[in-house]
């Protein structure tokens, strides 16, 4: 088989037209490496597609050409046949009273061939909210400040903001990733950039509410000071709180208080292997210093049997720290989620979801099948970024997906979906087509590949019913026609930022009727100027200042703020500030509004910026006001006027 046709094989599109309509042709040795990065897909000759099933609707699959008719079927859930039948026709009607869940279609010919592949029974839609209007306030957790944290915002504070939001009617907490990170790397700081995104960051703890804690078991470490400064000193803050995590587990392992072990033992049993392995394999990850592919060969595919004997023998300690950090952690989210819910918040925590993952994490060591770690997602090249973004993250692929009954994409949304009532699907765009770089090529040279989009959609409509946690898509970039309706279709709303939604041509931003109902809108992301920042122009400058083209003229920037002036204006709104575009967006249908606490506290410095490494200080600038006084640096009576028809009773 040539090139071009296991690339069709495997859904790859070896050309396309990027946001500025330039044509782009994939070069033959970029694209073998693509094709050598993926598994071979499962063989189907009598069936060309999973089938999903959408619960209360009609729903056919045409068998193929070479099917040998009549075609024997069976949907098998563990070990019980749940239905079955005889296919006369080549179109195939299947049962519309199946519970939702993930089967296996059995098939077989007349001729005597078989094969088996995934069904897929899904609910109609994803979980639409038990609310109808409400606001959010969006923060970086680490950028926190308060008077008792160790340097980075933790799972206390967030508690505090909690009781902050509820009080001031907002219905929930929108928060940065909080997945697991590199303990041993701890400059490496972007959230969006994870280690695992099956577990959870343990330097949110607050170390001081752990039983097995004191103050005393670190002599010399100086608590305030860790605290001074913009910025967060992730080397040293990182060290403290390692420190200290260790100390607790020492005691706790020694002599456990009453329920703590049994509490320790439920939480492992519940999250199970999974833990183990993640246990194991940061223990491997230190011991042997290097990427998994290059350990020893019996550790380089994850093992049950060897993490079993690992976790009881001379490595068990270090295994169970692992195991005890995660229980902190997840312990102390639970509570936040719970704290939410008891103020009476509508959606309570809303987290977000990276798209990929470290090719040298855990994930991508565990999942090695649906994870191609030779491959970077990122972007083709646009206005914004003419030579197009690599990402540096590993993200699934499809027929690993298909071999593996999409089990890690169902577990990374149930990750997240236990602690939330809503979560946000970084770049949605790629659970329809995903645009890969193979290593060492530039970014302008990958390619798109077809993803299993309806069983993708199907997975999380599960999972969000299950959970009762509404699914946001970001679906901003290059949107392919028809996307967005097929999101909408199946429950999962839309992630407007106001910014861009505007007509780029004339400049004019589009007026209320133009939002969704089912969308969450805001004015700005992490990746975009903050609404002070917007409007001293501070962003245009400082990106200019690193060598950074911010795609953007000081002329047109002052003609979108008088653009917005006339926005705000005919809606009756006399006055710019960030209380004006938080009342413009309130009076939107959408039923969501996000609104970052850096806007409401007048920063000027985006908390990201795209393209930078160490020119910017990413990820690590602190908000310029405690907690304790974030009451009192916001105006009360703008915020509850403007967001007054979307309060929740706290």
């Amino acid at each position: 088989m040539d090139l071009l046709s296991k690339a069709a094989e495997l859904g790859i599109q070896t050309e396309f037209f990027d946001g500025q309509g330039s044509r782009h042709v994939t070069p033959p040795e970029a694209l073998g490496l693509i094709i050598d990065a993926m598994p071979q897909p499962a063989a189907h000759r009598l069936l060309d597609r999973i089938v999903v099933i959408r619960q209360g609707e009609q729903s056919r699959s045409e068998l193929s050409a070479q099917a040998a008719l009549p075609v024997r079927w069976r949907i098998v859930g563990d070990a019980a046949t749940l239905a079955e039948g005889d296919a006369g026709e080549r179109m195939v009607t299947w049962p519309q009273d199946l519970p939702s869940g993930t089967y296996r279609l059995q098939l077989c010919d007349a001729s005597g061939h078989s094969e088996e592949l995934p069904l897929l029974v899904a609910p109609p839609r994803a979980f639409g909210g038990a609310f109808d209007r409400a606001w959010l306030i969006a923060v970086q957790l680490y950028s926190l400040r308060s008077e008792r944290n160790w340097g980075i915002g933790d799972f206390t504070d967030l508690a505090n903001l909690i009781d902050l939001a509820a009080a001031l009617g907002a219905g929930g907490i929108g928060l940065n990733p909080l997945h697991a990170l590199f303990d041993d790397r701890p400059g490496d700081c972007s959230p969006y950039s994870p280690n695992s995104r099956m577990f959870l960051n343990p330097l949110y703890v607050d170390v001081e509410k752990l039983p097995e804690f004191s103050l005393a078991d670190l002599p010399g470490v100086d608590i305030a000071a860790l605290r001074d400064g913009e910025l967060i000193d992730y080397q040293v803050v990182a060290a403290a709180k390692w420190r200290a995590l260790r100390e607790a587990f020492d005691k706790f392992r020694a002599s456990p208080g009453p329920g703590r072990r049994e509490a320790f033992d439920a939480f492992r049993n519940e999250r199970g292997a999974l833990l183990t392995r993640f246990a194991c394999f940061e223990v491997l990850r230190h011991k042997f210093g290097s990427p998994w592919w290059e350990w020893l060969e019996e550790w380089r595919r994850p093992d049950d049997a060897r993490c079993a004997e690992l976790r009881a023998g001379g490595d068990a300690a270090e295994v169970e720290f692992v195991e005890f950090t995660q229980w902190c952690a997840d312990d102390q989210l639970r509570g936040c989620r719970d704290r939410a819910a008891e103020r009476g918040m509508s959606v309570g925590l809303y987290l977000d979801v990276a798209v990929g993952v470290q090719s040298d994490g855990f994930d991508a060591w565990n999942e090695q099948t649906a994870i191609s770690r030779l491959l970077s997602v990122g972007a083709p090249p646009d206005s914004l970024n003419t030579a197009g973004q690599n990402w540096g993250l590993a993200g699934f692929n499809a027929p690993g997906l298909e071999l593996t009954g999409f089990a890690a994409y169902r577990e990374m949304l149930r990750a997240s979906m236990r602690y939330a009532g809503a979560i946000r699907l970084d770049h949605v765009l790629g659970l329809n087509r995903l645009y890969l770089v193979p290593h060492g090529f530039a970014a302008h040279q990958g390619v798109y590949v077809q993803m299993p989009f309806e069983a993708l959609l199907a997975v999380t409509a599960q999972e969000s019913v299950d959970h009762r946690c509404v699914v946001i898509g970001e679906d901003l970039g290059t949107v392919p026609d028809g996307f967005r309706d097929r999101l909408a279709a199946w429950g999962i709303w839309s992630y407007r930022v106001m910014m861009f939604e505007r007509d780029f041509h004339r400049g004019w931003f589009f007026g209320l009727d133009h939002y969704l109902p089912n969308a969450l809108v805001t004015f700005n992301t992490h990746d975009l100027a903050t609404y002070s920042g917007w409007r001293a122009s501070t962003d245009l400058q400082m990106k200019r200042s690193i060598g950074v083209d911010p795609g953007e003229s000081d002329d047109s920037r002052r003609h979108a703020l008088v653009m917005l002036g006339d926005a705000l204006r005919h809606q009756g709104i006399q006055h710019d500030d960030i209380y004006a575009v938080l009342t413009f967006l309130a009076r939107t249908p959408s039923r969501l509004l996000a609104i970052a606490l850096e806007d409401l506290l007048g920063v000027l410095d985006q908390p990201n910026v795209p393209g930078t490494v160490s020119e910017h200080p990413n990820w690590r600038r602190r908000l310029p006001k405690p907690i304790e006084h974030i009451a009192d640096a916001i105006n009360r009576q703008a915020l509850l006027a403007a967001t007054a028809d979307r309060r929740t009773a706290g």
